[in-house]
């Protein structure tokens, strides 16, 4: 271990599942390992205002079940610009903060990363995001939970599909990928699944539609990536049918919904793995580093690596999605 004593951490960017879980554990291990440790309250913008504060092991009970997060988060474009970074490096640098802990996405770490540079600062990334995009990682905290809080949802879309013959068109998020749309869909059985990674006609989407329909199928569920070239949800559904008017056609749009409610068993386990990992690897000396998972074990990922980087679908579930889609 180094001689790190002041440890800081904050949440940036969108809110997801299981952020609380990475507090709490970037918390409890700086305690554990005898470092002072400081939460900054909405993200960048709070640190350059100087919105911090000194945080025990008991600031952070019962918090690991909650969604969102307590630090609360914010967009700062002051942030971006170098005098913005100065008067956050200057907030730290009063209060002998020496190591930063970010918890958020790509966009959050590709500042971390030049905060660091420009100020010799120690900083490690936490990637939490529920659209899974971040390269280096196959699990971001929160996509888990998105896409469980997906199936319910579309589970229970299908039974009024079932009940009147319906064709659902149902769109989630994912920015301009398709990882919640790829997961959820094999899921919850949708018969297509539009994302922004493969490119599917109208007229492709109409001709799966109609063999559907011709095997008896009695209802329908089409999931649309909200980045998918062929417009959101609404716009889709309105090409279908001036081509294809077999089902009566509904669409729903989940929102923000999947961002909320408790995170998952596998969210709050990756999130107290995630948030040790980034305190153990700041004592260790290292810095400019996420805490990636790869084949079920947290290792240190280069920070850039998730903004330099496009996260691949997996091929093997695209397949498995076409297979089954009969």
């Amino acid at each position: 271990m180094n001689d790190l004593k002041k440890i800081a951490l904050l949440t940036s960017g969108g809110d997801a599942p299981g952020m609380n879980a990475a507090v709490r554990a970037v918390v409890r291990a700086s305690v554990y390992y005898n470092t002072e440790v400081f939460g900054i309250y909405e993200g960048y913008k709070g640190l350059i205002e100087g919105n911090i504060r000194q945080l025990s092991v008991r600031s952070v009970n019962n918090i690991l079940g909650n969604g969102g997060t307590v630090l609360r988060s914010s967009r700062s474009p002051e942030f971006r610009t170098e005098e913005g970074r100065k008067k956050a490096y200057s907030e730290l640098k009063s209060r002998g903060i020496d190591g930063l802990v970010v918890i958020g996405g790509d966009g959050s770490f590709a500042g971390a990363h030049i905060f660091s540079k420009e100020f010799g600062l120690q900083v490690a990334g936490i990637p939490a995001t529920i659209d899974n995009d971040i390269a280096g990682t196959d699990y971001s905290i929160g996509y888990d939970t998105a896409s469980n809080v997906v199936v319910s949802c579309i589970d229970k879309i299908r039974d009024t599909a079932l009940s009147h013959n319906r064709l659902f068109f149902v769109e989630v998020m994912g920015r301009d990928t398709g990882f919640i749309a790829l997961r959820s869909g094999i899921a919850s059985g949708a018969i297509c699944i539009m994302m922004p990674e493969r490119k599917t006609s109208v007229e492709e989407l109409v001709a799966l539609l109609r063999k559907g329909y011709r095997n008896k199928k009695s209802s329908s569920i089409v999931v649309v990536a909200e980045g998918n070239e062929n417009g959101g949800a609404y716009e889709l559904a309105k090409s279908v049918r001036e081509k294809y008017n077999d089902y009566e056609t509904k669409v729903t749009i989940l929102g923000h919904l999947q961002r909320g409610g408790d995170p998952t068993c596998f969210d709050r386990v990756i999130a107290s793995e995630m948030g040790v990992g980034a305190v153990e690897g700041l004592l260790n000396g290292n810095s400019g580093f996420m805490t990636a998972y790869q084949c079920g074990k947290i290792h240190e990922e280069p920070l850039e690596t998730s903004y330099t980087q496009k996260k691949q679908l997996n091929e093997n579930l695209v397949k498995i999605a076409q297979i089954l889609s009969i």
